[in-house]
């Protein structure tokens, strides 16, 4: 079934947020919503609890201290505002560019890793199996056209999902995944709120910041007034058609896969053989992440050679990160550089 949810002008955006609860089964709550000061964040505080009161809803603001002052002035705003919602917030400041530079680790990668982290634990000791993030259609309509400039397969193009696990027990939610900005600015118009706004957004250095500001607005004028709400319902059917594709593979897995060899992973040569590619590409990448294997140097033309070379009458093959696959009579064993040597 679709999780996929129509956009509604007639609606209000705390009817949208509410419908989205109620799909997912959040019931009453109790949520925690992470809360950075923005339109989007603020909205969502505001729309969960006019829904569910403020005794059901708690608030994260971790403070990444990239913005000096600005970022100082965001924590002083989301703290005054869950005063006045009689909302309990935690806040929390982190030097996310020193971390991510003794990690060795991209900034913007890193800073979301750990605040999803940093969420999850807040979580936990909240005991709130819910957190809400205010990522809405444009943000989807963004990482859409964004993954789909990369070369994105369709993988990709699922987008942003509606909900996901975040750690164990705790999901995470994006209730504002088909309610526009224009709606969330509207909202806080009618709210008399005025949130912050981050400048670095406004960097157009940045890809999705040119997306946002460039690309989209010229679709919109120039090409489909709509494009937002129709790239959203392109990740939608996509997620749904991927989804059935990876219960289809995780099937063709099952059957192909026999029980393990000096305890290497084996596949019957036979059944890889006649196999759809399509789905034994995808039973090859549900392999890849089941066994811990790294994905990251796996282009779509290595899955593509595998796959042929699997339904070949090929003797080895060679992979990335040390990976060999070798046929021993009728099966083909898969071993690591770090394993034992093939029997």
């Amino acid at each position: 079934m679709s999780q996929s949810v129509e956009p509604d002008k007639k609606r209000s955006l705390p009817a949208q947020v509410s419908e989205v609860l109620a799909r997912f089964g959040v019931g009453t709550g109790p949520i925690l919503v992470a809360i950075s000061g923005g339109p989007d964040s603020t909205a969502l505080l505001l729309a969960l609890v006019e829904i569910l009161g403020h005794t059901q809803v708690r608030a994260a603001h971790l403070n990444h201290q990239l913005r000096g002052a600005e970022s100082d002035a965001d924590e002083q705003f989301v703290s005054g505002l869950c005063e006045r919602l009689h909302v309990p917030l935690r806040v929390e400041r982190q030097n996310v560019a020193l971390y991510a530079r003794q990690a060795g680790a991209n900034l913007e990668d890193f800073a979301r890793q750990l605040r999803y982290d940093w969420l999850a634990r807040i979580a936990r000791q909240y005991q709130v199996p819910w957190v809400a993030t205010g990522h809405t259609a444009n943000d989807q309509a963004e990482t859409v056209l964004f993954r789909l400039l990369r070369g994105s397969g369709l993988r990709g193009l699922r987008g942003i999902a509606w909900c996901r696990p975040l750690a164990q027990g705790i999901q995470l939610l994006r209730p504002l995944l088909a309610v526009t900005r224009e709606e969330v600015n509207d909202y806080l118009q009618a709210q008399g709120v005025s949130a912050r706004q981050d400048s670095s957004n406004l960097d157009l250095s940045r890809t999705r910041n040119r997306i946002r500001w460039q690309l989209l607005p010229l679709l919109q004028g120039k090409y489909n007034p709509q494009v937002i709400m129709h790239l959203c319902q392109l990740a939608d059917q996509v997620r749904e058609w991927y989804a059935w594709m990876e219960r289809q593979a995780a099937a063709l897995l099952e059957r192909m896969e026999l029980p393990r060899w000096a305890g290497q992973v084996v596949l019957d040569a036979g059944k890889t053989k006649t196999a759809d590619p399509v789905l034994l590409r995808q039973a090859l990448l549900l392999l890849w992440q089941r066994e811990g294997w790294p994905c990251g140097k796996m282009t779509a033309r290595h899955w593509q050679h595998l796959a042929e070379f699997l339904q070949s009458e090929g003797h080895q093959f060679d992979l990335p990160d040390g990976l060999k696959v070798r046929r021993r009579l009728h099966t083909w064993v898969f071993r690591r550089h770090n394993e034992a040597h093939f029997p």
